[in-house]
């Protein structure tokens, strides 16, 4: 399975619903605490109900739900890719579609509801029937699906499964079925059971948070190895044999002491008499102790906890990485999601553009999805429009929004990022008055403007002053810093004269209908 979207509502700083579409590599950027990590941490708690590494408490409702009447947080995530069978009956295989657990797109949505941060109901968004002799089979217990199928004298050839029974009535009722959107309880009587099956199903969701620790304290940061030994322990095999050697050892250590304290004996027998031997149970044994100087070194034997924090942080990454492929590998799960804050955090520039290049690669592997928050202008230029999700607030209204060339004016990464970071780029400048000689607008869009004057050189060495506007001479330096007869623009007047020409442009395009405006952003 794969997200195909997730919707929030009341869930801190989103209030109202806010549905995101994802892809197989979703990326949000938006400014600091806008919300993009709430979507990351609102996904965890979904698939972690609440639990684990992010928990749900009442503190998580939103302020001004908070003060009124609702209390209750909604998560809400739609899958597709769906599995062709599935077994949530005993043994019997099926459907979702033959179950009637699909909603009107086809896809499978679970709504996960926490009144006051308290232990999730689950509820499946389905078109499902409602004509009254048939709705809610997925509560009904075998007798009651029983009686119904003999009241209406309905053939069943295997009434002992749910599966078979459900389906021979809705088959019988086939052209009144009545199918409507409805919210299937799976927390309550046997869709609860529904419910506990049908989870398998759904992919492995790991979360690397951007203030993952990174100090000497940090058990992963001791080394990655040591908390790899702790689940190879776990194993129940590798524990038969750790018992077995554990138990050979403590008989041949009874059998020491047992000598030792007979010899004591002769000598001092008052003393033989008050010693006993204490040998710890197989149960207490800490195995992981005897691997505790496992590591990661580099060629000169320094380990990774003494590294720089950019080497540990990218180390932590990929052992991240691998532990959510192992679970996936050794589990029934039908797909992975690699959600990671900012992994652009302590690496180097070129680190950083491997590192997305290694995660778009692998968004490509099958049942694999990749979520992101970055702040990084390197990633954004390194990704496609379709990848990315602008996390916006606008009056206290959560915005996430979808980022391609038919939502921003123009179809550029630079502005992108201007509008996500507020990052101010020569080469944004470069774009915006490139399109405006396009359009040939310069002659318009410098009518009524300031001219400025500006030295410039001519072949005999002779300076001569042109008056320019603002934006021109901007546009010259840039493209001619060999002239040091001028004073630099500086950073405001960059920003200026960047917002000057977006707003030219936003209203000259609406004028002559060549695109419909938007809000800025």
């Amino acid at each position: 399975m794969k997200i195909h979207s997730l919707s929030i509502t009341n869930f801190r700083g989103y209030r109202d619903t806010v549905t995101i579409p994802f892809d197989n590599l979703t990326v949000f950027v938006g400014k600091n605490d806008v919300g993009k990590s709430t979507i990351l941490e609102a996904l965890y708690i979904f698939f972690h109900d609440g639990k684990g590494l992010i928990k749900i408490d009442k503190s998580d409702v939103n302020i001004q739900e908070n003060r009124g009447e609702n209390h209750d947080i909604a998560i809400s995530v739609v899958f597709d890719e769906l599995p062709d069978q599935v077994i949530i009956d005993a043994t019997s295989i099926t459907t979702l579609q033959a179950e009637h657990l699909l909603n009107e797109e086809g896809r499978l949505e679970i709504i996960k509801k926490f009144h006051n941060g308290a232990t999730p109901k689950v509820f499946i968004k389905a078109q499902h029937p409602t004509n009254p002799n048939c709705a809610d089979l997925l509560l009904k217990k075998n007798d009651f699906l029983k009686e119904i199928v003999q009241s209406n004298n309905i053939e069943c050839d295997n009434q002992a499964s749910n599966v078979k029974l459900r389906e021979a009535i809705w088959n019988h009722f086939a052209d009144e079925l009545q199918l409507q959107s409805c919210e299937i309880d799976a927390s309550k009587e046997d869709a609860k059971k529904i419910w506990e099956k049908l989870s398998s199903y759904m992919p492995v969701y790991s979360l690397f948070q951007s203030d993952r620790k990174n100090s000497d304290g940090d058990s992963e940061i001791q080394d990655p190895l040591q908390e790899a030994v702790k689940e190879i322990i776990k194993d129940p095999e590798l524990q038969a044999t750790l018992s077995t050697v554990a138990e050979e050892v403590t008989r041949k250590l009874q059998e020491v002491s047992t000598r030792t304290l007979e010899k004591l004996q002769e000598m001092d027998p008052s003393i033989a008499n008050s010693l006993n031997p204490e040998i710890p149970s197989v149960e207490t044994l800490k195995w992981a102790d005897v691997f505790k100087k496992v590591s990661i070194a580099g060629d000169e034997d320094i380990p990774i906890n003494k590294r720089g924090s950019g080497v540990k942080r990218l180390v932590l990454l990929n052992f991240f990485r691998a532990e959510a492929e192992r679970r996936f590998q050794n589990g029934d799960n039908t797909g992975v999601i690699y959600a990671i804050e900012e992994p652009e955090t302590s690496q180097h520039t070129a680190n950083q553009r491997v590192l997305i290049q290694a995660l778009k690669t692998l968004s490509g592997s099958p049942h694999t999805q990749i979520i992101l928050t970055t702040h990084s202008g390197i990633i954004v230029k390194e990704l496609d429009f379709s990848n990315l999700r602008l996390v916006t607030d606008v009056d206290g209204q959560k915005q996430v929004l979808e980022v391609d060339p038919g939502v921003l004016h123009y179809p550029s990464l630079n502005e992108v990022i201007f509008s996500a970071f507020g990052e101010v780029a020569e080469e944004y400048h470069n774009e915006l008055y490139g399109f405006l000689d396009l359009q040939d607008w310069l002659a318009d869009y410098k009518q009524g403007k300031q001219q400025l004057p500006y030295n410039r050189e001519n072949q005999n060495g002779e300076i001569y002053i042109q008056q320019l506007t603002r934006t021109e001479i901007i546009r010259h330096q840039i493209h001619h810093p060999e002239n040091t007869h001028n004073t630099r623009f500086t950073h405001e007047e960059l920003q200026h004269s960047i917002e000057e020409m977006r707003q030219y442009i936003r209203e000259r395009a609406e004028e002559v209908g060549l695109w419909d405006p938007i809000e800025e952003y």
